[in-house]
C-alpha cells in the first residue's frame, strides 16, 4: 500500500517518466521481499538501518555491482523520505547512509572524424531508412539531445520560420533549441520522403511501417552505424550526446551554455563531461598564464 502511494507521487508530483518508476517499484519489492523472506517484518515501514545494511551485504555477496546497489538504496531512500514526509514514519532509516564507493566510469566520446566519416557513409542514402537515420546522426551531434527525447518530437514541434525545434526533457521540463541551416535541409529532406513514401505521423520519426519509433531502433541505429567506424565498446546515442558537449567545450563553449543546450538542472551534471576536455584546458592554461614561460 504504502508502495503504492509512493509511485503514485512519483507519477503525478514529481512526474518521473514510466521507466523510472518501473525501476523504483522493482528496487522496492525486491526489499520488501526480503525483509519478510531473512527478517521476518511484513510491514516495510518498520526497519532500521541494520535490516538495510543486512540487504546490502546480501546483493554484494550476490556479486550486484556497487553501482547497481547504490541506486537500489537511493530509491528506498527516496521512499522513506516521502513516508517523513506524510507522517507515517518520524525518521529516515536511511538518514546517515553512504553510498558505497564505486569505479568512475569514463565513456569516451566519439571524435569528429568518427562523426563525419558515418555522415559520409550515409550521404548517399536515397531510400526512406537511410534519409530517416543521417538526420538521426545529425539532429543527436548537432543537438545533443537524449534518446528519450528524440522519439517524443512531433512535426508541430519544429518552427522553420523562427529555426528552432522544441524538446520535451526529463520530468515534461521543455526547451527551445536552435536549428542550424545545414540541419534545417536535412530536416525538410526527411520530411519530403516521409511525405512521399506515405507514412502519416504526427510523430517526426517513424519506422517504415509508419508506426512511432522506439528506443531500440535508435540504438539500433547508432550502434550499427558507428561500429563501422569506430572501435569504442560502447556506441549508444548516449555517446553521441556525450561527443556533442565535449566537442562544443573543446571549442571554447562555456559550461553554463553547454548545460542549457543539454536540458540539464544543475552543472554538477554537465561537469561529467569535463574531464575529456582536461587537455585543452591544459593548453589554454599554458598559453595564457602570465607566468606561462617560468
Amino acid at each position: 500500500m504504502y508502495i503504492d502511494y509512493f509511485l503514485r507521487y512519483l507519477e503525478v508530483e514529481k512526474k518521473y517518466s514510466k521507466h523510472t518508476i518501473i525501476a523504483y517499484q522493482k528496487d522496492l519489492a525486491d526489499f520488501r521481499d526480503f525483509c519478510a523472506e531473512n527478517l521476518g517484518q511484513d510491514a516495510i515501514v518498520a526497519v532500521v538501518y541494520s535490516d538495510v545494511r543486512a540487504w546490502i551485504v546480501a546483493l554484494v555477496d550476490a556479486e550486484i555491482d556497487n553501482r547497481t546497489i547504490n541506486r537500489k538504496i537511493s530509491a528506498l531512500k527516496s521512499f522513506y523520505s516521502f513516508l517523513q514526509k506524510t507522517d507515517e514514519i518520524t525518521e529516515n532509516p536511511l538518514a546517515r547512509h553512504k553510498a558505497l564507493k564505486v569505479k568512475k566510469k569514463s565513456n569516451l566520446p566519439f571524435t569528429k572524424e568518427e562523426v563525419e566519416a558515418v555522415l559520409k557513409l550515409l550521404s548517399s542514402a536515397e531510400d526512406f531508412e537511410g534519409i530517416r537515420d543521417r538526420f538521426i546522426v545529425e539532429l543527436f551531434y548537432a543537438t545533443g539531445i537524449r534518446r528519450s527525447e528524440l522519439i517524443q518530437i512531433k512535426e508541430t514541434d519544429i518552427d522553420f520560420t523562427q529555426h528552432t525545434i522544441k524538446i520535451v526533457g526529463k520530468r515534461n521540463k521543455e526547451r527551445i533549441i536552435l536549428l542550424l541551416p545545414l540541419l534545417q535541409d536535412s530536416m525538410r529532406a526527411y520530411l519530403q520522403v516521409k511525405e512521399k513514401s506515405g507514412l502519416h505521423n504526427e510523430y517526426l520519426f517513424v519506422t517504415k511501417k509508419g508506426v512511432k519509433i522506439y528506443e531500440t531502433l535508435v540504438y539500433r541505429v547508432i550502434n550499427s552505424y558507428f561500429g563501422r567506424v569506430s572501435s569504442k565498446v560502447k556506441r549508444s546515442p548516449h555517446v553521441l550526446r556525450h561527443a556533442f558537449a565535449t566537442h562544443l567545450l573543446n571549442a571554447g563553449a562555456s559550461l553554463s551554455s553547454v548545460k542549457e543546450l543539454l536540458g540539464h538542472s544543475s552543472l554538477a551534471s554537465t561537469q561529467v563531461y569535463t574531464h575529456n576536455n582536461l587537455e585543452t584546458i591544459k593548453k589554454v592554461f599554458n598559453k595564457t598564464h602570465p607566468r606561462e614561460s617560468y
